[in-house]
């Protein structure tokens, strides 16, 4: 009797002492793409917790793919226990994650990724259960993605994003995207999540932002957080000490996924 009472405890500590979720590496063929999508996903497994999980989409920057959020940051596995999260990673492709000439990336993300996500995983399908976040080009990409579409994520955030696009018209092949600046003057305007704050209703969206002192978008990003200000849209933002490196983004992700934690209702 003893002996099976001690085999059960072993058993149960084993359980609580490894994660128990679960990393797959997908592939998604879209029209929208000229070749499938590599995708991230790390889950809860349902079988230990048995219910829907909120969903946060998290976005590499430029010059990244699907695979840089968990070469960088190692704890992903953990946190989708800790918080029951489902964590989704794609490819941005260098895309600024807008359709383009090049690529129609956020037809896919609405037409494809979401739809597949929410029919093979475990999902809680409900805008305000899911998240949108990402680095750099991906923190524009986030903000971008949920302004436009409120009836998909009803929370977001930016890490060091490059929420204005227009001072930095050569960098980070944009203009092979949107053309070249001064030839396409109305584009880039239409382009840059700046120009999308008078889109946003207060209240619509729970929205994070953040960037180091010493971040190549430390201007941009207080310029954004003024302009949510003068709007009146209820924001988080934070400015501390750090740079464009992944010491940074590696802390910053979990302010973001505790305040989504916070803010998704269950």
């Amino acid at each position: 009797m003893l002996r099976n009472i001690l085999m059960i405890i072993s058993a149960a500590i084993g359980i609580i002492g490894c994660s128990a979720a679960e990393t797959d590496t997908i592939q998604i063929a879209s029209p929208h793409l000229v070749t499938p999508m590599k995708v991230m996903v790390v889950s809860p497994r349902q079988e230990f917790y048995g219910e829907k999980f909120p969903s946060v989409y998290i976005l590499n920057g430029h010059g990244g793919n699907h695979t840089s959020w968990m070469s960088n940051q190692k704890r992903f596995a953990e946190l989708a226990d800790h918080y029951k999260m489902i964590f989704i990673f794609p490819d941005g492709r260098n895309s600024w994650y807008w359709d383009s000439k090049k690529m129609k990336m956020e037809s896919f993300f609405i037409n494809d990724l979401v739809p597949y996500i929410d029919s093979n995983y475990p999902t809680d399908p409900r805008p305000q259960m899911r998240a949108v976040t990402g680095l750099s080009m991906g923190g524009h990409g986030a903000l971008w993605l949920a302004i436009r579409h409120p009836d998909i994520w009803g929370n977001a955030g930016s890490i060091s994003g490059g929420l204005d696009i227009r001072p930095f018209p050569d960098n980070w092949n944009m203009k092979q995207l949107l053309g070249e600046k001064n030839a396409n003057p109305k584009v880039w305007e239409e382009h840059t999540v700046m120009n999308l704050v008078s889109l946003i209703k207060p209240g619509q969206t729970n929205i994070i932002i953040d960037c180091g002192t010493d971040d190549v978008f430390t201007g941009v990003n207080e310029k954004f957080h003024r302009a949510l200000l003068e709007k009146g849209i209820p924001h988080d933002y934070t400015s501390r000490p750090g740079a464009h490196n992944w010491d940074y983004w590696c802390n910053s992700i979990l302010y973001h996924l505790l305040f989504f934690n916070e803010h998704f209702p269950r």
